[in-house]
């Protein structure tokens, strides 16, 4: 008998086992179920949210980075911004020039600031609107683009003028089937002639990304002096001279400020890396935490079989009997429980695969949790449940293979 026929009979048989005892079956196989299940349910959670995260949070473009005052990308520590607001003072207009005009490696610089606001259009109000005051080029820098009218200009920006780009929530609320291009809306009270549609951008975590309106910068300055706080927006020449362009804009604005060398910056930098290094880190933790108690799972499942599978070899000890007196060797027996092990902890893994897919779809359509289940998971999770089959079917199989046959053949059934 060659070993892929033994391998084909051990599987047919464990099969068999297994529609025979269907409760029994379903019993043993929870632990590994419930493991396999939490291990790709958490895996498509993390694969999801990286893909959005990059996609919807992370995205300031393969060349892109951020000067700004301060932020924490990662865990929020109080003490750490009170210092943080005590130590580093805020970006200045003049700070932007200076860099404008001296940077070699940007393609582009821009600089923008932003607060919360009331827009009202006619009789209809939405409350708490992102406005942002942006130079003419932020909507390069930052991945805006134009659905209908125009974006801002040089000319609308150095002349403080009353316009505005509004997001898709402001379209679909105030010009539902009408042209919002050349209607006055109110921001807080003071006139925006319309100049420009954004294209629909989506949600984050159910939260819209639409609700926005863009006013020049310098018209933003005027109406929200008190509540400014600044940022520089920039483009490298190329991603090979990305990090030459954020050390030179870092000794600008160090010589600017006449910072000696020993100091610190006394304001941050940040890239779409830096967000998505902060929130691989976050995702590690949780990855760690899930593996943790996949691995309970596992062993308590894992143990519950090589139990289950003790009994099996004392339930077909006659049979053993049968099969070592017509010659098969000790090998044969242990492969023929190995494989069983292997194969009921692997259908206790395929069943969790099929559960954690379906709460993906579940999720994905309920919640604004983004699943996204990947192959390499599905991969994981049956072969890590038929490897925990081998590893604790050992010892049940190598009981069934060092059974005396003549011993066997007496026993009791």
């Amino acid at each position: 008998m060659t070993r892929f026929v033994q391998i084909q009979e051990a599987f047919g048989i464990a099969l068999a086992n297994l529609r025979a005892a269907k409760l029994r079956s379903a019993l043993t196989l929870l632990g590994i179920i419930l493991s396999t299940t939490t291990l790709i349910a958490v895996m498509a959670v993390i694969h999801g949210m990286d893909v959005y995260v990059a996609e919807k949070i992370a995205d300031l473009g393969a060349n892109g980075f951020t000067v700004v005052r301060f932020a924490f990308i990662g865990d929020w520590d109080p003490k750490k911004f009170l210092e943080l607001l005590r130590k580093n003072p805020e970006l200045r207009p003049d700070e932007y020039e200076f860099i404008r005009q001296r940077a070699t490696l940007l393609k582009e610089i821009g600089m923008s600031a932003s607060t919360r606001g009331d827009v009202t259009y006619g009789n209809q109000r939405l409350e708490d609107v992102r406005v942002i005051g942006a130079t003419a080029n932020f909507n390069v820098i930052n991945s805006v683009q134009v659905e209908s009218g125009r974006y801002l200009s040089e000319g609308d920006v150095h002349g403080r003028r009353m316009v505005a780009f509004i997001g898709a929530d402001l379209r679909d609320q105030f010009f539902e089937g009408l042209d919002p291009v050349g209607k006055t809306i109110h921001i807080n009270g003071k006139p925006y002639e319309v100049i420009g549609v954004a294209k629909r951008l989506g949600s984050v975590f159910g939260q819209s990304q639409d609700s926005f309106v863009h006013i020049p910068l310098y018209a933003f300055f005027k109406e929200f002096t008190s509540r400014r706080w600044l940022s520089f927006n920039c483009m490298a020449v190329s991603r090979e001279r990305f990090q030459d362009a954020m050390d030179e804009v870092r000794a600008l604005l160090r010589a600017y400020r006449r910072l000696p060398p020993q100091r610190e910056d006394n304001f941050m930098m940040f890239t779409s890396d830096s967000i998505m290094g902060a929130w691989d880190r976050l995702t590690g933790a949780i990855a760690a935490t899930a593996m943790a108690v996949v691995s309970v799972f596992m062993v308590v499942g894992g143990v519950v079989i090589m139990n289950i599978m003790l009994a099996v070899v004392t339930e077909r000890t006659q049979e053993i009997g049968i099969r070592k007196s017509l010659g098969a060797r000790r090998s044969d027996i242990l492969w023929q429980f190995l494989i069983e092990s292997a194969v009921l902890a692997g259908a206790g893994g395929l069943i969790g695969v099929l559960l954690a897919w379906a709460v993906a779809i579940a999720v994905r359509h309920l919640t604004p949790i983004p699943m996204v289940l990947p192959m390499y998971s599905v991969v994981l999770g049956v072969g890590l449940s038929a490897a925990v089959g081998l590893f604790f079917g050992i010892y049940p199989a190598r009981q069934a293979a060092r059974l005396d046959p003549i011993e066997a053949l007496r026993a009791e059934k």
